[in-house]
């Protein structure tokens, strides 16, 4: 098993950043893909962004391509989320996820991630 703690987020005007991350234990972090997702009041937890456990693929939700990036520190057993021009409609919780995959896989789909973390609250004003 794997325990997430995510952590960084808060209150942005639009146009600011933030960088979220998600702090791993209990297994080995680098067995892992991880991905974020979001949710806003009233709606469907989403798919924002994932990464294989190497690093090498890294799909992004088309809402947030070319202002949001995902990485990883194995050695860290930590995964973040940089997001920069951020907008209101990004306001949501966001929660990281962990996904016993194969290695060249990094999943958009919220059912193939075992394990969650309890969110963290972005909230961007305009």
């Amino acid at each position: 098993q794997v325990q997430l703690v995510e952590s960084g987020g808060g209150l942005v005007q639009a146009g600011g950043s933030l960088r979220l991350s998600c702090a791993a234990s209990g297994d080995t972090f680098g067995s892992y893909a991880m991905g974020w997702f979001r949710q806003a009041p009233g709606k469907e937890r989403t798919f924002v962004a994932a990464i294989s456990r190497s690093s090498r693929k890294t799909p992004y939700a088309e809402s947030v391509k070319g202002r949001f990036t995902i990485s990883r520190d194995n050695a860290k057993n930590t995964v973040y989320l940089q997001m920069s021009s951020l907008k209101p409609e990004d306001t949501a919780v966001y929660y990281c996820a962990a996904d016993p995959a194969l290695p060249w896989t990094a999943s958009e789909y919220p059912g193939e991630y075992d394990y969650w973390g309890q969110g963290t609250q972005v909230t961007v004003s305009s």
